[in-house]
């Protein structure tokens, strides 16, 4: 039955986890299939049209393990490359865009939102574009991170220097008086606490991890496609580099234990 099919997740390397950890907590009976993109990450800083490859290459290979959903779990490549797979395949995809763009605009208080991300991201101005449709009164201000993946995949996360770094992307935007941040990568909130210390108690950081969840389980329920079984612990990890450093990584994260992970060449397997 198509509904008991896994649902395969993608990132270019750890943060894809963050997503991972809200669909195994709010949607327990789904079996997931996850691929990290590690040896050619970060996508931040490829080209719109190399990002649009590396997505291809993905998503034909967890095509290829039969799931009946995907989930682009990378801000990067759902804004340069999801409109593109989307219309390739026939089942459902969701990024971690809308649904984040969707709940900050419902959120903030003065209309002055902030958006960290990817350069690829930011310049991208999908955020602007998603924002200003939910909410045609806000401003929108964003700020390009290029550092903060590299902390975060080294393990950095609790680490002074990604502290410093912090205080001087999110300063500029706290001088625009900003009331609502979302974090637009899904490495950032697994450096959250970091994030809240430099923003302050008055700003609500938005998570796009959290409600893409929310929205994975409303396109499964409204495709009648979710499995409603008990919680599932047979998920499958697949990297394109360090399989052992992720799999130790996504025990430090996740609410089950990864017992392995697959290391893959994903140009050769497509």
């Amino acid at each position: 039955m198509i509904n008991k099919a896994p649902i395969g997740v993608f990132d270019s390397g750890v943060g894809g986890l963050t997503v991972v950890k809200e669909i195994m907590n709010q949607i327990p009976g789904e079996t997931i299939i996850y691929f990290g993109d590690t040896a050619r990450l970060p996508y931040g800083s490829k080209s719109k049209e190399t990002v649009i490859t590396y997505t291809r290459q993905i998503v034909r290979f967890l095509m290829s393990k039969g799931v009946k959903a995907i989930v682009i779990a990378c801000n990067t490549a759902s804004a340069l490359a999801l409109d593109t797979v989307e219309s390739e395949i026939n089942i459902p995809v969701v990024g971690v865009v809308k649904p984040g763009a969707k709940v900050a605009a419902e959120t903030t208080r003065n209309g002055r939102i902030g958006v960290i991300g990817t350069v690829a991201t930011i310049q991208s101005g999908i955020y602007n574009e998603i924002l200003n449709k939910s909410n045609s009164h806000v401003k929108v201000f964003g700020k390009a991170c290029p550092l903060f993946v590299p902390l975060v995949e080294e393990g950095l996360v609790d680490d002074p220097v990604t502290f410093e770094m912090a205080k001087r992307y999110i300063g500029e935007l706290l001088e625009k008086q900003i009331d609502t941040l979302v974090l637009g990568c899904t490495h950032y909130p697994l450096i959250r606490e970091t994030i809240r210390k430099v923003a302050g108690e008055g700003i609500t950081l938005v998570n796009p991890a959290y409600e893409t969840a929310k929205c994975l389980a409303e396109v499964l329920e409204d495709k009648g496609l979710k499995n409603d079984d008990t919680p599932k612990s047979d998920h499958i990890f697949y990297v394109s580099d360090g399989a052992e450093k992720f799999r130790q990584f996504a025990n430090t994260i996740l609410p089950c234990e990864v017992v392995e992970t697959k290391d893959i060449n994903i140009e050769e397997l497509v």
